[in-house]
């Protein structure tokens, strides 16, 4: 059986293809979770006062405390557990909106590789298209003070 059947639909293929769809879902399933965690928050406030508060004949006032402890500490396990959960759901979300993005830039990134490559392999001189201006009229000044070449100088020479 291939889950790639085009004759069997699956609602979760929908899902899985748009970010927007997945994120909606996924704070659907986090929205329930959250709910069950305040049930499972009240649950366990209520189990504490309940085993705390059952004595058996013989007890010190310390040993339903000592029994109760590991149901207690299961208890608060399951929670974190729960909001642990409920994390990893909101991150998801976000890492796969993260990714949609990264694949709509990719062949923009693709084409600028591309063109440095060819920059790289085809490099242009710099200096071989305005090394000679036209009609003895000075190049601009680039950073030096006087004339690139003798042809430069003109009339209006500096002796020395």
């Amino acid at each position: 059986m291939n889950s790639n059947d085009p004759s069997r639909p699956s609602p979760m293929r929908d899902v899985a293809q748009s970010p927007e769809a997945t994120a909606r879902y996924l704070a659907d399933v986090q929205r329930v979770l959250l709910e069950i965690g305040d049930s499972l928050e009240l649950l366990a406030r209520e189990t504490r006062v309940h085993l705390r508060a059952t004595h058996v004949d013989g007890d010190r006032w310390y040993h339903a405390r000592l029994r109760a402890q590991p149901v207690e500490r299961s208890l608060r396990a399951l929670l974190k557990n729960v909001d642990a959960l409920t994390q990893g759901l909101e991150s998801t979300a976000y890492k796969r909106r993260e990714f949609a993005d990264k694949v709509e830039k990719l062949p923009g990134e693709r084409h600028q590789k591309a063109l440095e490559k060819s920059r790289k392999k085809n490099p242009q001189q710099p200096g071989a298209l305005n090394s000679f201006p036209q009609g003895g009229q000075q190049a601009p000044q680039h950073g030096y003070s006087g004339p690139a070449s003798i042809y430069d100088l003109g009339r209006n020479r500096e002796s020395a």
